[in-house]
């Protein structure tokens, strides 16, 4: 039986949140200084990529996604598979500073789960002049020799209301 990607993608995403919510029951205890650091180095990916992308730039933007024909980004308009394609999504949906407006992330939860993979849950939103689009993500991340990178992004944006 030949499972589609969009299968796939559901049962990694439940899987995730089943070891998210085994996690979130678990008696807490101290992260150790591995994670603590994987989570600083997480952060400063997002940071330097909110940085980027206020500053217009989208190539340095996605220096934080995984340069591979693997890395992966669904949303409502759509599953982009590459790297290339991921950029080329970027480039079209936001051709210029206007489109791309301030970007800001809130509620930024990161969850290292071993050594080289980690997933972040956050919202997102851009305030532009004419209009402010929101919603959710979930990034799955890996490191690499070169560090902590974006593996799959899964973005869904809140319907804004008609003003």
């Amino acid at each position: 039986m030949v499972m589609s990607r969009h299968v796939k993608l559901t049962i990694v995403v439940f899987a995730l949140a089943i070891a998210a919510a085994r996690n979130a029951n678990a008696q807490k205890s101290p992260a150790s200084p591995d994670a603590q650091a994987d989570t600083q180095a997480i952060t400063k990916v997002l940071k330097t990529q909110v940085a980027a992308w206020n500053r217009g730039d989208i190539g340095e933007f996605m220096f934080g996604y995984w340069r591979s024909r693997y890395t992966e980004f669904e949303s409502d308009s759509g599953i982009y598979q590459g790297w290339d394609d991921v950029l080329k999504r970027y480039e079209k949906a936001y051709p210029n500073r206007a489109a791309m407006g301030q970007l800001t992330f809130s509620g930024l939860e990161i969850h290292v789960l071993c050594p080289d993979s980690a997933y972040v849950i956050g919202k997102y939103r851009l305030d532009r002049e004419k209009d402010h689009p929101e919603g959710v993500f979930t990034l799955i991340f890996r490191k690499f020799s070169d560090g902590w990178k974006i593996v799959n992004d899964h973005t869904t944006s809140f319907q804004t209301p008609k003003q």
